[in-house]
């Protein structure tokens, strides 16, 4: 499931797949610009220093247990289930699923007399064997159905199983991940939501498809499926595999038969039903469809974007060819998670559905296009056995990422994106690290997290680099073709890499996906002048009840004489601390401790200023280049502003966007040329929203000039919406009116920037702007606007407060709603509150003081009934600190 997304607000850490699972919030944000002074985090960690001795005196006596600890073991297969073709109608106005389902089965190896299925919330009408009239004696938990089948069938023998049922899919829970487990969703199934579309679509990881038809609902189970499902003949379906026929019933319904014939685990069947423009392309003859809500047509193929172009990308790194009948993606509304990875049809959320000038250098749908094609070959084609495997599926995907982002756009982009990756993954790590296959987790949901999906793609990183690229893709394609529509644990992706370079690798799978934690190194460094040699000394710190006390690094390190180009060293750490001698003719003017820039380890480095000033201008990585600004202070150190100058024409953005962030008045001179330029016409649309809003807060008199010009001439929206806050800062007239006339483009940048102009003209005229759009953002767009909106209510009357606040409330209860929305409506529920108070505190006739009390009390007590009515934890987490 789709990616990690970790979005920055408090303490909220979510995940996504199948994105990149996303969680929590449903969307990612752009993410504001990397500060200088913010990088340190990564580099410096406030716990290295800690004390790391090991105890000394008489062993502590150790506490035998009273019982073998508890196992999460791959599910036991007692029948084989080989076929399952369903026949599928709904009640829409009950939410139910009317269905017919026949299973082909048989036993996997014992004999067996009964055949246990997965089905929850189902009422049966009858259970049978296939083609027959009567009736298998059964008994059902609500969970499970065993069915008696009259006799013993050995591993040789098939029999068919019948069921004409009814399933009213319901959620007994959810987690960060997949917010709801309930399998099948209608939405706006009586037409009731205004004008939200009338769908209904599936979620079935972990084991939720079992809600609606039944099935063995493990990972480790797979088969073949047909599909017939009956709608109204308006709608679009969409479902596994082809579509082999259409017919047109009397009823005026209509049937689409769906088939599917390679097998695949039940909790990647799916299916989608609604109203949905769909654009094509092919791949080699095989459909590549893209299903979007019909005003999104145009935009299709910027929503998924380079589709054709990966699944050549990733058939020949792996040189092993897609393997499936289509590839076809579609974006539903209110969806539970990120993305999902059903085999030949991915689900999308809302969030990904932008217009194409919105998308314009915005990464996060190439990239969670990327995670879920990437779980058709690892994930799909060869799957986890167990959930404690997970990252067999979500570290892969996560890494296709990096792949290619490396291969469409170099290595800086791909290397910024290990970084964000690395750094999400430490965040969860200090409160709550496990290994990475985790055979003892609380609950199969808990796996969809920063350690299965970050720590996965970083490990795979590891490896990749520690055998070499020629190796890697050679064992993948042994691992692919070996175990190709089976089920995997870790061994067997380590067996396929030892199979391939001919070395034991247990050392790294043990310590990498075994064990918890990561290495705490301390690097300090040294030159002996008499035997001429550089010295390195590495220290690790990691707490030993929490990880390996040693980890065994292979590291590159490179030693830079003067006036020469580095020497490059591999070595080997072994012990906790450990010094390592290199030939130096002279003292070197830089050391870099894994100049390879792979290691997944928490790090300080005990580097000179003129060290990494050097480094920052001479090594040849953007984590080089990182490292040097983070560390160096600029008020400390003669030169940094050197550096933040050079960083404007850096050829990563990112770097760009730090340098403008950074830039003090007293540069202002010598970069103001420069920053100029970059808001005309920086090759990425952020760095130019970023310097066209850095010349608005010097006030320089060109500003204006160059963001009308923007506003009339840019593509990209974000550079639109930057160029209009600065207008209206530095020329507020031109500013409402230009405002007033981007009323109508549809996006949310602009709303947001809109929102912003018209929160501070105080005028209730601009209620009913915000009020059209609340409904409509998401994201930290919403943030901003709901806060505006609030703003404005402000200063409403008591009916238009009144008013606002129950829109608002209702936004905040509607758990169909994203998290962000509900968040933002919350939040600005409870700053209403607060303005309410204190301009109660300020006024001074009492009457309208009373009235300013009465309707803070009542904000209040909405509040409360919010966070009573939140099923999202991390939401509920936050609002505790509101």
């Amino acid at each position: 499931m789709k990616r990690l997304l970790y979005l920055l607000l408090p303490v909220l850490l979510i995940t996504a797949c199948g994105a990149p699972k996303q969680a929590a919030l449903d969307r990612q944000s752009p993410e504001p610009a990397m500060e200088f002074q913010d990088l340190d985090t990564l580099f410096v960690t406030p716990d290295l220093n800690q004390d790391d001795t090991w105890a000394t005196g008489e062993p502590e006596q150790t506490e035998i247990p009273e019982e073998i600890p508890y196992y999460n073991a791959s599910a036991k297969q007692v029948n084989d289930l080989l076929h399952t073709q369903l026949d599928v109608r709904f009640n829409w106005e009950k939410e139910q699923v009317i269905g017919k389902a026949t299973l082909r089965l048989k036993p996997y190896f014992y004999p067996t007399s009964t055949a246990t299925i997965d089905a929850k919330g189902f009422t049966f009408k009858k259970v049978s064997f296939a083609g027959k009239t009567d009736t298998l004696a059964y008994t059902y938990n609500g969970q499970q159905i065993t069915i008696q089948l009259g006799r013993t069938f050995n591993r040789n023998e098939e029999y068919t199983l019948f069921f004409d049922y009814i399933a009213t899919p319901s959620a007994e829970g959810g987690s960060a991940a997949i917010t709801s487990d309930k399998g099948l969703f209608f939405i706006n199934p009586r037409g009731e939501e205004g004008d939200k579309p009338r769908q209904i679509w599936t979620q079935g990881e972990t084991e939720n498809n079992s809600r609606w038809f039944p099935t063995i609902d493990k990972p480790n189970e797979r088969c073949t499926q047909e599909l017939r499902v009956t709608v109204e003949k308006n709608l679009v379906t969409l479902s596994n595999g082809a579509l082999v026929s259409s017919t047109t019933n009397p009823d005026g319904t209509r049937t689409d038969y769906w088939k599917h014939d390679l097998p695949h685990a039940p909790y990647l069947f799916m299916l989608a039903v609604g109203e949905f423009a769909v654009v094509r392309d092919t791949w080699k003859g095989r459909p590549v469809e893209y299903y979007v809500e019909p005003k999104y047509e145009k935009d299709a193929r910027a929503i998924f974007p380079y589709t054709p172009e990966m699944l050549t990308f990733f058939s020949e790194k792996f040189n092993y060819e897609y393997p499936w009948a289509k590839y076809s993606q579609i974006v539903v509304r209110d969806y539970v998670s990120g993305a999902m990875e059903n085999t030949t049809a991915v689900i999308f959320g809302e969030f990904m559905q932008r217009r194409e000038r919105e998308l314009i250098d915005e990464l996060t749908n190439e990239k969670i296009v990327a995670h879920e094609m990437m779980h058709h070959w690892f994930g799909d084609l060869v799957t986890c056995e167990s959930w404690s495997n997970l990252t067999l599926n979500e570290g892969f995907a996560n890494y296709s990422e990096y792949l290619w982002l490396e291969h469409k756009y170099g290595r800086d982009a791909a290397d910024y994106h290990l970084f964000e990756e690395w750094a999400g993954y430490f965040g969860q790590a200090r409160t709550n690290a496990h290994p990475l296959i985790d055979y003892q987790y609380g609950d199969k949901e808990d796996m969809f997290d920063a350690h299965s999906y970050n720590k996965g793609g970083a490990v795979l990183h590891m490896l990749r680099h520690y055998v070499g690229d020629e190796a890697f893709f050679a064992a993948l394609n042994l691992y692919l073709k070996r175990h190709q529509y089976t089920a995997v644990e870790i061994d067997e992706l380590r067996m396929a890499f030892e199979d391939v370079t001919g070395e034991d690798l247990h050392w790294f799978f043990n310590q990498w996906f075994m064990e918890k934690g990561h290495p705490k190194v301390d690097i300090s460094y040294g030159y002996d002048s008499a035997t001429r040699e550089a010295i390195v000394t590495v220290a690790q710190s990691q707490d030993p009840d929490n990880a390996p006390a040693i980890f065994q690094l292979p590291i590159a390190i490179d030693v830079y004489l003067a006036d020469t180009k580095p020497v490059r060293h591999n070595v080997l750490i072994t012990k906790r601390t450990q010094e390592i001698r290199l030939p130096a003719a002279t003292e070197p003017r830089l050391v870099i401790f894994d100049a390879n820039r792979t290691l997944l380890a928490e790090r300080k480095d005990d580097k000179t200023p003129g060290q990494l000033m050097y480094q920052f201008y001479n090594a040849p990585l953007l984590f080089d280049r990182i490292e040097a600004i983070s560390l160096l202070d600029a008020e400390e150190t003669t030169g940094v502003d050197r550096i933040i100058l050079a960083g404007l024409k850096d050829p990563f953005h990112a770097i760009r966007s730090a340098a403008l962030s950074s830039l003090t008045e007293e540069m202002k001179e010598e970069a103001l040329p420069v920053v100029r330029e970059m808001a005309r016409q920086d090759k990425h649309s952020e760095v130019r929203s970023e310097a066209i809003a850095k010349l608005a807060e010097w006030q320089d008199d060109q500003a204006v000039a160059i963001a009308v010009d923007a506003i009339s001439t840019a593509r990209p929206y974000n550079v639109i919406s930057a160029a209009l806050q600065a207008v209206a800062e530095l020329d507020p007239a031109a500013g409402a009116s230009a405002a007033k006339k981007l009323e109508n483009e549809e996006s949310e940048d602009i709303a947001t920037a809109i929102g912003s102009i018209y929160a501070a003209s105080a005028d209730l005229a601009y209620l009913p702007f915000f009020e059209q759009r609340l409904e409509k953002v998401d994201g930290f767009n919403a943030l901003t606007l709901y806060t505006d909106y609030q703003k404005l209510l402000a200063y409403a009357t008591d009916a238009q407060m009144a008013e606002g606040a129950d829109r608002l409330s209702k936004i905040a209860l509607n758990m169909s709603n994203s998290p962000w929305r509900r968040l933002s409506a919350s939040k600005a529920i409870v700053e209403l509150q607060a303005a309410c108070t204190d301009q109660a505190l300020s006024e001074p006739d009492l009457d309208k003081a009373d009235l300013l009390r009465k309707r803070a009390k009542i904000l209040s007590e909405l509040f409360t009934q919010i966070k009573a009515a939140e099923t999202n934890p991390e939401v509920r987490n936050i609002y505790d600190q509101f």
